[in-house]
């Protein structure tokens, strides 16, 4: 019997764009969005609800139902952090948030969309403009792959400060976007080169 024939995939080139935002240190959260308006949302690993719950989001989500539908059809991840949550950054007792990681796409409610850059230059399409209640994770650096000073950047993060939370002065790291090869990479200020299950156990 012929085995079924699995293509090789396209290799990214690596000279291409990426997006360097602040790690969030709270937990993987998500949005569901049906195209008939079905609404759930999720862990890092599972569905939750309000009675089966992951730090208060879903409870969260579903009294902001009416808002986060604008984000329209589709699943949309990002990290929910704050009061009790990891790090907690400083904000107040049972203050959390939700920020979105895909800057490419959403731009913060009160800002100016911009164009979303496309290889094809008569493509043009413009950021979307999140509801109040969601934000995004920072921006800290855009560039070509091959000039990303990743050094600097932490370091600039270590002596700054939180962007997400200004104030807060023990930031996680970074999170590197390849766009081109759609893939994340994380790097963290402290204890890069171990798995954060040991960190935690410390």
């Amino acid at each position: 019997m012929i085995p079924e024939f699995k293509e090789f995939p396209k290799i990214a080139r690596f000279a291409r764009q990426v997006v360097v935002t602040e790690k969030i240190d709270g937990t993987n959260s998500s949005v569901y969005i049906g195209d008939d308006g079905e609404f759930l949302t999720g862990s890092r690993t599972r569905w939750i609800t309000p009675e089966t719950d992951n730090y208060g989001f879903s409870k969260w989500a579903h009294s902001h139902k009416e808002e986060l539908l604008k984000l329209g059809p589709g699943m949309h991840f990002g990290e929910w952090w704050g009061s009790g949550c990891q790090r907690g950054y400083g904000l107040p007792a049972g203050e959390k948030r939700f920020s979105l990681f895909n800057t490419v796409r959403w731009c913060l409610a009160g800002c100016e969309p911009e164009q979303i850059p496309s290889p094809d230059p008569r493509v043009v399409k413009m950021q979307q403009v999140l509801p109040e209640c969601v934000g995004l994770v920072p921006v800290l650096w855009r560039g070509n792959f091959e000039d990303l000073p990743i050094k600097s950047i932490l370091d600039n993060l270590a002596r700054h400060g939180s962007y997400a939370a200004p104030g807060f002065m023990k930031p996680e790291g970074v999170v590197i976007f390849h766009t081109a090869a759609n893939m994340a990479f994380k790097k963290t200020i402290d204890r890069d080169d171990e798995p954060k299950g040991k960190i935690k156990s410390i």
